[in-house]
């Protein structure tokens, strides 16, 4: 039986060792909260995200650990890492989680064989060629392989990808990660195989392209409505040419979440560190900002402040229970703070971190779990 180590089990890891282990793979899985580790030692732990408390109550070769020797006593010549990026105040990813793990690896000596370092957070272009040159001399490899999923339906999305993005660090270690996917990923995605930098810059990209058609739709239908017309009948026929495509051009809130929107700030940061200028970075952003600008001035328009406003499902995304950058929530913010009686209707999970936030600024009704 193959064995995988993931350091990092949160959402994301824990989901990714999910699929390793239900195919076959004896997965070592490393993170630094022991009340979590051992939640999931003894199956107690519970997760939104569909299928994960499932898979877990069935999984037999997951071993879950807080201390990094674990991986190294099973002798794994293959760790992937799933720890934070999280953003620096000027939109650049924040590296210090992964220098601080491979930091503890280098404490343990050098491992007997060549081990190969697959990093999945997302990270700024050329961070992994540093951190190659940092372990290299160590006996390992650094590797970049970001996945493309979204919150609410990790597990899947894992399954069944478009595509399995790789920066090699050599054609070795290249094979043994797409090994690892072609024997759990359903379908038959494409597998892209590139430089480190080069994979870098394609995660960054594709969220951003994102991002600008988010943005564009939302754009489009603000214009449509204001010409007395109906955007989604334009949006429809925009998205049906093959060129473009129905995919992210639907008219509602802007982009929001733990991904989008910090991904398209770094890529500006990472063109800036070049010295070149991305101005579709900033466009978008501008964009997003400017549909809740109207989307609150249609509310003030058509309502006056002495009705009451509902709002339902908060989080940045239908089976998510992330408020993170919702927009849903900054324009029932935007009212409220206007004089508006908002009431915001959602599950427990979600109103706790709001109220947490927000106070009594909103009414709350829970609602039963969908």
């Amino acid at each position: 039986m193959t064995k995988i180590g993931i350091i990092g089990i949160g959402r994301l890891g824990l989901c990714f060792a999910l699929n390793l282990e239900r195919v076959g793979f004896h997965v070592y899985g490393i993170d630094s909260n022991a009340d979590y580790v051992q939640s999931i030692q003894d199956r107690t732990f519970s997760s939104n995200e569909p299928h994960v408390n499932y898979v877990l109550g069935e999984a037999e070769n997951l071993t879950v650990s807080t201390d990094l020797k674990t991986i190294r006593d099973a002798s794994i010549e293959l760790i992937f890492l799933c720890v934070p990026t999280p953003s620096n105040v000027d939109g650049t990813f924040d590296h210090s989680y992964i220098d601080e793990v491979c930091s503890q690896l280098l404490t343990l000596g050098n491992p007997e064989k060549e081990t190969h370092l697959v990093i999945n957070s997302t990270v700024m272009p050329g961070y992994c060629d540093q951190l190659n040159e940092r372990m290299q001399p160590h006996g390992y490899t650094v590797s970049y392989n970001p996945e493309f999923i979204a919150q609410g339906s990790i597990m899947a999305d894992q399954q069944s990808p478009d595509q399995v993005l790789i920066g090699e660090a050599n054609k070795e270690a290249g094979d043994r990660i797409e090994s690892v996917y072609r024997a759990f990923c359903q379908g038959n995605p494409r597998y892209s195989r590139m430089s480190r930098v080069e994979a870098e810059i394609t995660k960054l990209a594709v969220n951003c392209f994102l991002t600008t058609k988010i943005a564009f739709a939302n754009s489009i239908g603000d214009l449509t409505i204001e010409h007395g017309g109906n955007q989604d009948a334009v949006l429809q026929a925009i998205g049906a040419d093959a060129r473009i495509g129905y995919n992210f051009l639907r008219y509602g809130f802007g982009y929001g979440g733990p991904c989008l929107p910090r991904d398209n700030r770094a890529m500006r940061m990472a063109a800036q560190k070049v010295g070149l200028n991305l101005p579709l970075s900033e466009a978008t952003d501008e964009a997003n900002m400017l549909h809740r600008d109207f989307q609150r001035e249609t509310f003030e328009q058509n309502y006056s402040n002495e009705e009451t406003i509902t709002f339902s499902d908060l989080s940045y995304k239908r089976n998510s229970d992330i408020i993170e950058e919702s927009q849903r929530l900054a324009l029932a913010v935007d009212l409220a703070q206007k004089g508006y009686n908002v009431v915001l209707n959602d599950r427990a999970a979600v109103l706790d971190q709001i109220r947490a936030i927000y106070q009594d600024l909103f009414s709350y009704e829970v609602k039963e779990d969908e």
